[in-house]
């Protein structure tokens, strides 16, 4: 596994439906858009607690030059020892994570989720001027990511 430092440890399973955690995201103050709230009721949620590691990768970390297609950028990270995130990482992360810096987004490197619209969507977790987000980001194959878009992917424990 290529020297990725862990950004984030998270434990997936403390909510136990999708609708727990919609409150608790609401609770907390964080919004979620339109496009996330769709796929969000699409989630399969963890039956037990499961401790996970996150690492930050950007598209050039993964050593793309120019965009990279999203399963390019997937296929690459597996390469290097890392392993896509269940979508539960999305609203996870996005509970603990109240500190994110301003205008950082960061995208959930997932299986991507078939919306009511028909499009394949994946989370991201972002703070803009409207506040701090669980949104949604286009999660199909052809779609092209800069080498600056930053991903979240999971650090295999040994």
């Amino acid at each position: 596994v290529a020297a990725f430092p862990v950004f984030k440890t998270i434990t997936l399973g403390l909510c136990d439906s999708t609708k727990a955690y919609r409150k608790a995201l609401e609770h907390a103050g964080f919004r979620i858009s339109d496009w996330a709230s769709d796929i969000l009721n699409k989630i399969k949620i963890s039956s037990n607690q499961v401790q996970l590691d996150l690492v930050k990768v950007t598209v050039a970390d993964l050593g793309f030059k120019e965009a990279a297609r999203y399963d390019q950028i997937c296929a690459r990270a597996k390469e290097l020892g890392l392993e896509l995130c269940p979508a539960e990482v999305g609203p996870v992360l996005r509970l603990a994570y109240p500190d994110q810096p301003y205008s950082e987004w960061l995208r959930v490197a997932m299986e991507p989720i078939t919306g009511s619209d028909g499009y394949l969507g994946i989370f991201g977790v972002g703070h803009d001027d409207d506040g701090q987000w669980l949104g949604s980001k286009d999660g199909g194959p052809d779609n092209f990511w800069h080498p600056d878009t930053v991903w979240l992917f999971v650090l295999p424990r040994k």
